[in-house]
Formats: C-alpha cells, structure tokens, sequence
C-alpha cells in the first residue's frame, strides 16, 4: 500500500490521542524532542531534555532546576492494553480441535478480530505495559521558557512492554487469530501464535521491557497576553503550558496519503 506507517499512527492517535511507534524495537526515550515527519508520520528526534547539553541551555533561562534531579518516572506494571480502531470488532478465540497450538488454553492474551471490507482498520497489542514519563509539575514549565524547544514536540510519556502486536488490515474484510501462548521453556519468554503471516503484521516478545509501541506528544502551547486585567481566562500553570500535538497532515485516504480539499473560488 501506499503509506501504511502513516495510516497505522493516524488510526492510533484517532483511537488514543497517542502516538504509534511504526517500529516498537527501536527505543523512544522520555524526554526526546523533534518534529513529526510529516510523510512518514514518524518522530525525527533531535535531542533529549536529559541529555547534558540540553541543561546548558536550561541554564540560561532557569539556573535552579537541574534536570538530573528529576528522572523519568516508572508506574506500576499495567494489564494488558488493547487498542481496537473503528471498524474493528474483537472476540474470543474459540478454542477447539481444530487449532492444534501448544499452550493455547493457557495464554495470556488470546483473541480474534475482525476487520471491515473496504476500510483500513488498526489494531495494537500491548502486553503488561507500563508508563514512564517526565515528572509532573515543575519540569514542563521551565522548559517552556527554553527558545530552543519553541517549534519541537517532546516525548513527555511512553508505554513499554515485553511483548507487542501490530496490525494494519489490507481492507479484504479478513480475520486474524492471535495469541501470547507459554514457551515451554519457562526461563524464556512467551511466544505469540497467529494464524496469518500478512505483511502488515508484527510482533515481538522479551523477557525484558524492550518495546515502545505508543508514545505521547506535547507541544508548547501559544500564549496570548491578556488584553483585560479583569478576564476569567486563569495563566497555564505547570504542565499546561504544553499541550497535545495535532497531525501535521490533511485528513488521509485509505491508503495513507493525504486527500487534499479544493478550494473553490467565485468570482462576483
């Protein structure tokens, strides 16, 4: 098809408000900030707030907060999150004998769905995740006064799991069949199963926490001075000085690309 990593994180962040990681294996860091490539749909990172040359610039505007006193933050281990886009119906997985799969009865995350004829459906498993993400508060405000950051989008939460699945439908109104079964080797971690090898089906597994499938964005958020000491509009304070990134693209096709609006113009 014609884009699919950008039909696969627009569908996500429709469903979400987040962003998907096309390629959950490469790392997206906690503070990394960049600009959406807007043909890919993919973050180009360009730094990180906890690199050390990033504190030099934070010196100039706020010589107290150090960011090494304020690491990303880890939450608790989370249940399994599964995210469905519109047009996409899941069930259970019948099991019976005509699917012949070692452990299938006692896996962890089994199902399938169904995705609609014509249409691009999206579906993301995420196993176990947990957030990590810049502490809240006193950090997202000072960096708003950073100049460097003013046209940058910043990774302000991620979720990382040991274990993923994504899928991006090929609009035939197909059904897959997928499950997290146990290895039989208990030291090792566990294995999905599907009953399909499309191309637009990935999945990993680690017995570590080594995938990041989803992400969120922040951006600064434009400040107009009040005109009228007497308006009911409070200052952001904190972390609302930055709020949720837009897509830079015009609403998409199935395929991915962009459907450009045409203006009509009368002359009288």
């Amino acid at each position: 098809m014609g884009n699919a990593a950008r039909k696969y994180i627009d569908l996500i962040r429709q469903s979400t408000a987040k962003w998907a990681n096309w390629d959950p294996p490469i790392p997206i860091q906690v503070g990394a900030y960049g600009r959406l490539n807007t043909e890919s749909g993919e973050l180009d990172i360009e730094g990180n707030i906890y690199d050390p040359e990033f504190q030099i610039l934070l010196d100039k505007v706020d010589g107290k907060l150090k960011l090494a006193d304020f690491p990303p933050q880890i939450g608790a281990v989370e249940g399994d999150f599964i995210v469905c886009t519109m047009g996409v119906r899941g069930n259970d997985l019948k099991v019976d004998g005509e699917i012949n799969v070692a452990g299938l009865g006692q896996a962890s995350i089994k199902g399938e769905w169904q995705f609609q004829r014509g249409k691009r459906g999206a579906l993301l498993i995420m196993h176990n995740p947990r957030q990590e993400y810049v502490p809240r508060g006193r950090v997202l405000e000072a960096l708003y006064k950073v100049p460097e950051l003013r046209d940058m989008h910043i990774v302000n939460s991620i979720f990382k799991c040991p274990a993923y699945t994504i899928y991006l439908s090929d609009k035939s109104g197909e059904k897959i069949s997928l499950a997290l079964t146990p290895n039989a080797n208990a030291t090792e971690p566990q294995q999905w199963w599907s009953d399909t090898n499309a191309s637009l089906l990935r999945k990993g597994q680690h017995k570590d926490y080594m995938f990041t499938p989803l992400y969120g964005l922040k951006r600064k958020l434009p400040l107009i001075r009040r005109l009228m000491r007497d308006s009911p509009v409070p200052d952001p304070e904190g972390d609302d000085f930055w709020v949720d990134v837009h897509a830079p693209w015009d609403p998409l096709d199935e395929d991915g690309e962009e459907e450009y609006s045409l203006e009509v113009c009368y002359d009288f």
